[in-house]
């Protein structure tokens, strides 16, 4: 099929997708596109790297400093986002009130700035991880929460998988790429590795495994046809571009999610009891682990060395920099400087992260970060628990993304700035109340077709629940 050809009919079946999901009238407001725009920069390219497609050059930049036209994209969605909220009437102390643990972590990332090498570098970067949180809270503002998350990744995917299929079959000087020491080629689609690739697939893939799950408990209608239909369709898509990703660590982290919200959906298991579950678990992988070497046969069937493609002798190099152990060198500040050239020099890829979330956090902001860091993953455990026994289905999401999340970031780091998992790390870990549902009954004229709408909801146990959340906006 000719280039061009291909283009008109990707860029149609994007726009017949947005389309579609505009005339289901969710209940979402016009704000959510602002998340979107933010979630869709982090998860292909930065504003910079699109223009540079175009042939539009906006000048150099540098790891320190990064690129003016991205920071300026940054601080105009933030403004946004901030603007909504304050319309919105977003109260600080209740987000204080209801998330200590995620305030302690940003107030002490803060107090990180003061000991970098680069106090200006870092104070810039810690003001874009308030994005994060501020696109999260656009989400938790909307109507309807579930229904605005469900909005805002679906619409996602409608991006994201097309153009990095697009790029992939029809344009390869965009979607592959070509290791400059061992010459291999790899798929990078949408975005500009293959990791990347591999972490959107694992986002996008997590998300309609559980959005298929979810549908699936809806009364028969031609509503749930389609959505399951979209549902497939999509997964079978993820999966190709999953396989040539060839990014390991997120597929073992997706299907981890998956498989753990399969458990959670078997009527067998005792939703109170998912703390217990998890500690056996993890005990009875370490007696495994201590007593037969079951990761060796873990890195057999994934085809990968027992240094991770040399990740543990990364992990031990950042080790052999002296730092302060206690207080680190400060906020997203050891890959500068010094310490960035000797790392140049030992490693020709130029590592810029240690490939280790909970290592990165202690190269950065010392045992205290750590320490923290720690406690809020087990706060969003318990906030994610009590969900699982109030709302099952956003419960299950919320349990088993953090699951695979604690998984992911023992070979990869994603607790810093702009990264997709750090952004839905945010939305299973932020809690701030939500806008009371208006069960009241549909004016006769704004009632859509029933076969065009969804139908109600059903929790675990078959019954109804309440309302999916697709009426008309008031």
């Amino acid at each position: 099929m000719p280039t061009s050809l291909a283009t008109v009919i990707y860029v149609g079946i994007m726009l017949w997708l947005f389309r579609r999901d505009i005339r289901q009238k969710p209940n979402v407001t016009g704000a959510l596109w602002i998340p979107l725009i933010w979630l869709l920069i982090i998860m292909s390219r930065f504003i910079s790297s699109w223009l540079g497609i175009f042939g539009i050059h906006v000048g150099g930049s540098s790891v320190e400093e990064g690129s003016p036209v991205d920071a300026l994209g940054s601080g105009i969605l933030i403004i946004a986002g901030l603007r909504v909220l304050i319309r919105r009437g977003v109260r600080l102390g209740e987000i204080v009130r209801q998330n200590r643990w995620l305030t302690i972590f940003f107030i002490y990332c803060f107090l990180a700035v003061l000991w970098s090498d680069f106090p200006f570098v870092a104070f810039k970067r810690w003001i874009k991880i308030l994005g994060q949180p501020i696109m999260v809270l656009i989400l938790f503002t909307e109507p309807d929460f579930e229904t605005a998350l469900i909005t805002l990744l679906k619409r996602c995917a409608y991006v994201v998988v097309p153009i990095s299929l697009l790029f992939i079959k029809y344009y390869p000087d965009l979607g592959r790429g070509f290791s400059e020491w061992t010459g291999q080629g790899f798929n990078t689609g949408i975005t500009l590795g293959k990791n990347e690739l591999g972490v959107d697939c694992f986002i996008l893939g997590f998300f309609f495994f559980w959005y298929a799950l979810r549908v699936l408990k809806m009364e028969k209608s031609r509503f749930r046809r389609n959505e399951l239909i979209l549902c497939g369709v999509f997964l079978g898509f993820i999966w190709w571009l999953m396989n040539r990703a060839q990014s390991n660590t997120p597929f073992v982290s997706c299907v981890i999610g998956i498989v753990l919200m399969l458990i959670l959906g078997r009527r067998s298991v005792r939703k109170e009891n998912i703390g217990t579950y998890i500690l056996v678990t993890v005990v009875v992988l370490g007696l495994a682990e201590y007593l037969f070497s079951i990761s060796d046969i873990f890195f057999d069937l994934l085809h990968r060395d027992r240094t991770l493609t040399d990740r543990t002798k990364v992990w031990a190099d950042c080790l052999a920099i002296p730092i302060n152990p206690i207080i680190g060198v400060g906020f997203e500040s050891f890959w500068m400087g010094k310490r960035q050239e000797i790392m140049n020099e030992k490693w020709g890829w130029h590592p810029n992260e240690a490939h280790n979330g909970y290592l990165e956090t202690y190269l950065n902001l010392g045992l205290v970060g750590l320490f923290i860091l720690l406690a809020l993953l087990l706060a969003t455990f318990w906030k994610a628990r009590r969900e699982l026994l109030a709302n099952f289905h956003l419960g299950r999401f919320r349990v088993s993304f953090l699951i695979a999340v604690v998984v992911y970031n023992w070979t990869e780091a994603s607790f810093k700035a702009l990264h997709p998992v750090w952004f839905i790390f945010y939305v299973i870990a932020l809690d701030y109340p939500r806008p009371q549902q208006n069960t009241a009954p549909e004016p006769a004229e704004l009632v859509h077709d029933p076969a065009e709408t969804s139908p109600y909801d059903t929790n675990d146990e078959g019954e109804e629940n309440k309302n999916f959340g697709f009426v008309v906006p008031r």
